[in-house]
């Protein structure tokens, strides 16, 4: 019996060693095992409510030609469960359908069920029930929580497996994810925070999926969960366990837009340069967070003050198309990081140092050789020696060797097309406009709430609108001081958020607001006061929900005072514990003016757009007919201030045209790319244009309805179309890509010198016109291109014939297609620049 049990010790320990997670789905410390195979795994993610269901293929599609295998989406518990037991998924919401979709191009799924996700997403992706739940404390070893949260995962994966989409099962899912970016939260919590995250842990595994599970940010990630990072840069990054795989699930492909910031925009130079130096590292995974960033459609943006475009400088933009040169920059170094996979995966990377800032990683083994040479210098270029061949080495780059010889790709040389988008008119008028004012003496009719005190809005709401009125009324004796010499007192309101427009006696008197980085703010205005009673009304705003942070959902909003009136004969008067009477959203709201069957439940007046009055607190109605083509569209509101829109009763999010603070200017991509580096929209409103998706429209009548705030031009706003305008290209001759590199039967590396640059204009187009070519020594940047001292003459006449008329067209950069050398001895480049126009 002793010796039985001795070997069966024996044999556990012996497949303990073994460190392989028994599923369909395995893993050691190399990679994620698919069926017996290792592999690189490039991944991006696409957030299915962030985008629509008929936009799904082409943007799958478009992230396979890219060199994707793998789509990456978080679980938005807020939207499928919006009350408890009550669940949604359909449309935008219909996750299995977005499952199916990403395996009908045969590419693989991340599943990230969370159920927190962070996001940049209204209260973090919780439903706003869940506060209010007996007992509750979010994230955190509290049963009632716990038990939500297991209920909530435990439904998606039973979903998911009753559609047979595990990996297990012969479907897409390779990999799942259990809470998310916790490693601080942990810290903070003590002992609650790690007993919480070997439940969580435990009770992730315990569903039996077949594939394995994984924790973001947090290091203490209890086996057999993978431990993963997040972050600008991860290659410092090591896994828990030796056993574990190196894995990043988000390489953070640009940053978030707040409303009143400017646009941050991260250079694909330091971005491939990033993911380069991951994988040189031995990280066989690494996921873009964004590839597609889409549109926070309704009220789903958290923040708060988080903008309704979450186009996260992404490869593919918010509105589905291919961002260029990031698009094909990256693609192009997935195709060189492929190539190198039969040797990564031979041995473990060497290292060698060449230089100060220079190093190489080899991997070679089984008669395959590839290297990585990196140089951290951020100012300059260096040469280098590689096993006797000399290298240059662009500031702050990596090259890569799939045969330790000859580089394919360099992640500073950018030599795939720039694509330059604008907004043009779609010829579609908007028309029939009406109007509808909030009627500011009906806040008593209706259901309302009425306390001594002010309250915190949220508790009141329930997020249900972003709006709650808090009024309460003052009597002023008509012998006050102020009434004779025509001073006025000053209103003071102190909240948390995140705006409020103040009205006295039914005038508006003034409006505030705070920002993400404090939502506290101080309204202080005039304001007329009459002998007698006065009635003070005060909307509160908010701008989507906290979503990061210890215990978020504990935060207050809303006014909280102290509100008071400066001013009087007998000093300030605190009305914060006068008798206050609530009433949630707006009376618009209540008549679902939204919607084409309950826009006739008011009387509408006509507007003329000539002599329109602009006030606060308005409805607005119109009609337009859908354009023709395919181009995405978008609404221009740079003549409103804020408020929301809907077409067809369908929210397309939250407009506001704050103007952007910060500090634009020329962007260097060498160095540690941080948010505030490459800033842009300096002066101009943060978000301009808002996405209309096509599938919401029908061919005429389209109804759009607003509601505006503060008083803005409605004759200005316009339906405009997105599209590319002029494309750009550059190279050098010679330039190495992995489109003309090649291995002989023999095993022997070839290089095939002749070099082409790609002109693609958007689906509908041709080049219509050459604005730029050269082939010498030309400079600049697309929009700016200038001939140098070198310049072959026949250049544009010989790209015209190529390209003119064509949606696309390939030119070489080669003396014999230019038929000259116009500087021998001179390492030439090619410089075009493309006018793309309807066909």
């Amino acid at each position: 019996m002793a010796a039985a049990i001795s070997i069966t010790i024996t044999f556990l320990i012996i497949i303990t060693h073994l460190h392989l997670i028994q599923s369909a789905v395995t893993y050691d410390h190399r990679s994620l095992i698919i069926n017996g195979q290792r592999r690189i795994l490039i991944s991006g993610s696409i957030h299915y409510p962030r985008s629509t269901p008929e936009m799904w293929e082409d943007l799958v599609i478009k992230a396979k030609n890219g060199g994707l295998d793998v789509i990456d989406t978080y679980v938005f518990w807020n939207v499928h469960e919006p009350s408890p037991g009550t669940y949604d998924f359909s449309g935008r919401y219909d996750i299995a359908r977005f499952i199916k979709t990403v395996a009908s191009a045969g590419l693989y799924v991340n599943l990230r069920i969370g159920p927190y996700v962070c996001a940049e997403w209204n209260f973090g992706g919780f439903p706003v029930w869940l506060k209010y739940v007996p007992g509750i404390s979010f994230r955190t070893d509290n049963e009632p929580f716990k038990a939500a949260m297991q209920g909530f995962t435990q439904k998606i994966v039973e979903m998911m497996k009753a559609e047979n989409l595990f990996e297990s099962q012969g479907g897409p899912i390779i990999l799942s994810q259990i809470e998310n970016e916790y490693g601080a939260q942990r810290k903070s919590l003590g002992s609650a925070g790690e007993a919480y995250v070997n439940w969580a842990a435990k009770m992730a595994v315990g569903l039996n999926t077949g594939v394995p599970w994984s924790m973001c940010k947090e290091d203490d990630a209890p086996d057999p969960v993978i431990n993963t990072c997040n972050g600008f840069y991860c290659d410092t990054f090591t896994p828990n366990k030796p056993y574990k795989p190196t894995i990043w699930t988000e390489a953070w492909s640009g940053w978030f837009t707040e409303f009143g910031a400017p646009v941050e925009q991260r250079p694909v130079h330091d971005l491939a340069f990033a993911v380069a130096r991951f994988v040189q590292k031995g990280g066989s995974y690494f996921n873009y967070y964004m590839y597609h960033g889409g549109t926070n459609f309704g009220r789903t943006s958290g923040g708060p003050f988080i903008t309704t475009s979450y186009d996260y400088d992404a490869p593919i933009d918010e509105y589905g198309l291919i961002r260029e040169p990031k698009y094909g920059h990256l693609t192009e170094l997935h195709r060189a990081i492929k190539l190198c996979e039969p040797a990564f995966f031979s041995s473990g990377p060497i290292y060698m140092s060449l230089g100060q800032r220079q190093n190489a990683y080899v991997y070679e083994g089984n008669g395959n050789c590839a290297a990585f040479l990196s140089n951290f210098e951020t100012t300059s270029a260096i040469r280098v020696v590689f096993r006797n061949r000399h290298y240059k080495l662009p500031p702050w780059s990596i090259s890569i060797l799939p045969d330790c010889k000859n580089v394919v790709f360099n992640t500073a040389k950018v030599v795939t097309q720039t694509s330059r988008m604008q907004m043009m008119p779609t010829g579609s008028s908007i028309q029939s406009w009406e109007t509808y004012h909030e009627d500011i003496s009906t806040l008593a009719d209706g259901p309302s709430l009425s306390s001594f005190g002010l309250l915190d809005q949220m508790n009141i709401t329930r997020d249900a609108s972003d709006y709650l009125w808090y009024s309460t009324s003052i009597d002023v004796n008509p012998s006050e001081t102020f009434l004779r010499e025509g001073r006025k007192p000053t209103l003071v309101v102190q909240s948390k958020g995140h705006g409020v427009h103040a009205f006295v006696n039914g005038r508006h008197s003034g409006s505030a607001y705070g920002s993400r980085e404090d939502t506290r703010f101080t309204l202080r205005e005039p304001v007329d006061l009459r002998g007698g009673t006065n009635q003070i009304s005060l909307l509160s705003m908010a701008a989507g929900l906290p979503n990061v942070g210890m215990h978020f959902e504990a935060r207050d909003t809303g006014i909280l005072g102290p509100v008071s009136l400066n001013g009087l004969d007998h000093g300030t008067i605190d009305l914060s514990r006068a008798r206050w009477t609530y009433k949630v959203g707006l009376n618009g709201e209540m008549k679902n003016l939204i919607s084409p069957n309950g826009i006739s439940s008011v009387e509408w007046s006509g507007v003329s757009l000539v002599n329109h009055v602009q006030r606060p607190l308005k409805w607005y109605k119109a009609y337009f007919d859908a354009p023709e083509g395919n181009d995405p569209l978008a609404l221009d509101m740079k003549s409103m201030v804020r408020g929301q829109v809907w077409i067809n009763g369908q929210s397309i999010g939250r407009y506001w045209t704050a103007h952007a603070k910060g500090k634009c200017g020329f962007c260097k991509y060498p160095g540690a790319f941080r948010p505030g580096k490459c800033q842009l929209g300096c002066g101009a409103p943060t978000q301009r244009w808002y996405h209309v998706p096509r599938s919401w429209l029908k061919p005429t009548q389209n109804l759009l309805v607003l509601f505006e705030e503060v008083g803005g031009n409605i004759s200005r706003i316009s339906l405009v179309k997105r599209t590319p305008t002029h494309v750009c290209a550059s190279t050098f001759e010679h330039h190495p890509v992995t489109d003309n590199w090649q291995t002989e039967s023999s095993g022997e590396t070839t290089m095939l010198h002749d070099t082409k640059v790609r002109l693609q204009c958007g689906l509908g187009q041709s080049i219509s016109a050459i604005n730029f070519a050269s082939f010498g020594t030309p400079f600049g940047g697309c929009g700016d291109f200038r001939q140098g001292a070198c310049h072959a003459p026949n250049s544009r006449d010989l790209v015209e014939k190529t390209c003119i008329g064509q949606e696309s067209c390939e030119v070489t950069a080669s003396n014999d297609y230019f038929a000259t050398d116009p500087c021998p001895k001179v390492l030439k480049r090619l410089l075009v620049e493309a006018v793309c126009s309807v066909k």
